[in-house]
């Protein structure tokens, strides 16, 4: 019911409304700056902005003509030095140290891996190593990658967070 009053007053002389909005006068638009019409260098000097850039400028171009490049070629036998591409790098490859037996796993047979890399076995069987030195030189790793390997790679390390609320259910260590 309510939506019929709406309606009602909305569509209540609505051709009367709309001619005497149309018929209303309009506003007229502020009137421009007269920057905008014209450049001020066009006014100074009755030269256009296209013309200008097109002129040539005299004193521009002496000071142009005092300017002397030399330029000389690099050493050609700088260029020369051999430089291993990053692919070349990973080209080297190594044999695995462990693999899984068989394929009951769903992994397929793997023989061996770039250097720089390790294999999920491996990596899984290298757990207890804490040195990284030995881990670098054992799996042909960079230093850097196996100090990070030992430092943060836990795959068996569980932490069981207890919850903000003693209501809540805990789980009891047996």
């Amino acid at each position: 019911m309510g939506s019929r009053v709406t309606r009602l007053m909305r569509n209540f002389n609505i051709e009367n409304r709309a001619h005497r909005e149309i018929s209303k006068t309009k506003p007229k638009a502020a009137p421009r700056h007269p920057a905008s019409s014209s450049s001020p260098r066009e006014d100074i000097a009755g030269v256009s902005m296209a013309e200008e850039i097109h002129q040539k400028n005299d004193p521009l171009l002496s000071m142009l003509k005092d300017i002397y490049v030399e330029s000389k070629d690099p050493d050609p036998q700088a260029e020369t030095v051999p430089k291993v591409n990053k692919v070349e790098e990973e080209m080297q490859r190594r044999a695995l140290k462990y693999s899984l037996p068989g394929e009951p796993y769903g992994f397929c047979d793997v023989t061996d891996v770039p250097k720089g890399k390790l294999s999920l076995v491996e990596a899984l069987t290298s757990v207890h190593m804490t040195v990284p030195e030995k881990l670098a030189q054992e799996y042909s790793l960079d230093p850097k990658d196996a100090k990070a390997l030992t430092e943060f790679f836990f795959p068996f390390d569980i932490k069981i967070i207890p919850p903000k609320t003693e209501e809540t259910k805990q789980i009891k260590d047996s």
